[in-house]
């Protein structure tokens, strides 16, 4: 098997030394062919009563090596190996040999050609020398060597056809295997993209809350740690608490990233509305007063929905805790409204002139950003911008029926 495969290497790899065997194979045939007497004294065929012309040779020689180019000019050796074949049929004592290299010519134009330019140019080569042998050879019309020239032409044609197609077909196989694989590994990297703008939203989510709540009641407890230890305790007990759910969620996602196989189904529900409740008191017991309006038919959320309200009011109650300054108090509410959730979050604050200018409306901060991207996957909408008079508004809209898209279909457009 292994000999047959580089045979097949070399002969792909070498076409011309291929077919220079083949033309001196030919050669060979069609001189022993010219020796042998088809109609013997017994009436059968005879070898060595009968030597060809010196014009046979030449036109064996020619064809032959025409044979050579069959594949560089498939066109032009088959118009040449036919007008040997003429010749020969027209001048020479009819043997029937120098047909041979125009019936591999045929083939050669069938296997490099569309199906209709083959039968038309078959039909022509076919007519011409079977016509030729005909009505110019010194054997009768129904002579079977005219036959035999009908017969091997057409079978080349076909021959060639066959091979094409088989070709054709294997190469389309081949093809749509091909196209199947980087299918495949486009889809593979879609995938790996998109879990990791998920997990970097997840873990965005994360750490900025809980860091911001830490960041808030460690400054309370320094500030009434001489005066009031009771309320400088309680600080650092919500200073305890938000660590560890932050370092729970931490684990629980980096836990996921470190199994090889499939990861194993979570044990604890992804965060939703249902929560809402303890997410909004972590935020009080930070100092922010916030007031929420719930309505009665927000229930029964699709999950993909509901964790993107959660996100949502999360990420703008950190941003109001982090950037509205002291004082500012916020709103959030849920309501349904017709096919749609919306989810607002205002707030009143003028700003903290120390801090960092809050992240712009047009997605310049990855709070934003992730805020868009979780509305986007769900085909909703997000508005986010500075209120008149003062404060920030977010406004997203969240179809509970519509069906999810990926970040490359929905975008990050608000």
């Amino acid at each position: 098997m292994t000999t047959l495969v580089r045979g097949r290497c070399w002969a792909k790899a070498h076409p011309l030394a291929v077919d220079a065997a083949l033309a001196a194979a030919v050669l060979v045939c069609m001189v022993i062919g010219s020796f042998v007497e088809p109609y013997g004294q017994n009436g059968g065929p005879t070898w060595g009563t009968h030597t060809p012309g010196t014009l046979s040779l030449v036109l064996m020689l020619l064809s032959s090596t025409a044979l050579v180019f069959r594949r560089r000019a498939p066109w032009i050796v088959l118009a040449a190996t036919c007008a040997f074949t003429v010749v020969d049929l027209v001048t020479g004592e009819f043997r029937g040999s120098v047909v041979m290299s125009a019936v591999i010519a045929l083939y050669t134009v069938a296997a490099t050609t569309n199906r209709p330019t083959t039968w038309r140019v078959g039909v022509v080569t076919i007519t011409s020398l079977t016509g030729v042998a005909m009505l110019t050879g010194p054997l009768p019309w129904y002579a079977q060597e005219n036959l035999g020239i009908f017969a091997w032409t057409g079978m080349a044609a076909a021959a060639g056809d066959a091979v094409r197609s088989r070709r054709a077909f294997v190469d389309a196989i081949r093809e749509r295997a091909e196209r199947a694989e980087r299918t495949r590994e486009e889809e593979a990297r879609r995938r790996v993209a998109e879990e990791r703008l998920r997990i970097a939203r997840d873990l965005h989510d994360v750490v900025a809350h809980h860091i911001a709540l830490v960041n808030v009641q460690a400054g309370v407890a320094a500030h009434v740690m001489d005066k009031r230890p009771d309320q400088a305790k309680e600080a650092l007990s919500h200073v305890r608490d938000a660590s560890r759910s932050a370092l729970n969620e931490l684990r629980a996602t980096v836990g996921l990233l470190r199994q090889s196989g499939d990861p194993e189904a979570p044990t604890e529900p992804a965060p939703g509305l249902a929560r809402l409740d303890e997410l909004v008191d972590t935020f009080r017991h930070a100092g922010l007063p916030v007031e929420v309006a719930v309505g009665d038919t927000v229930e029964n959320l699709p999950a993909g929905v509901d964790l993107a309200a959660y996100r949502i009011i999360q990420e703008a109650l950190t941003n109001v805790r982090k950037h509205a300054g002291g004082g500012a108090k916020a709103e959030v509410s849920v309501i349904r409204v017709g096919p749609n959730v919306e989810v607002t979050i205002l707030d009143d604050g003028l700003g903290d002139k120390s801090a960092k200018p809050p992240e712009s409306a047009d997605g310049g901060g990855h709070g934003l950003l992730g805020m868009r991207e979780r509305v986007s996957a769900v085909n909703g909408r997000c508005t986010a911008g500075p209120r008149y008079g003062g404060g920030f508004r977010v406004h997203a809209i969240l179809p509970v029926t519509a069906k999810p898209v990926t970040p490359a279909e929905g975008g990050t457009t608000a």
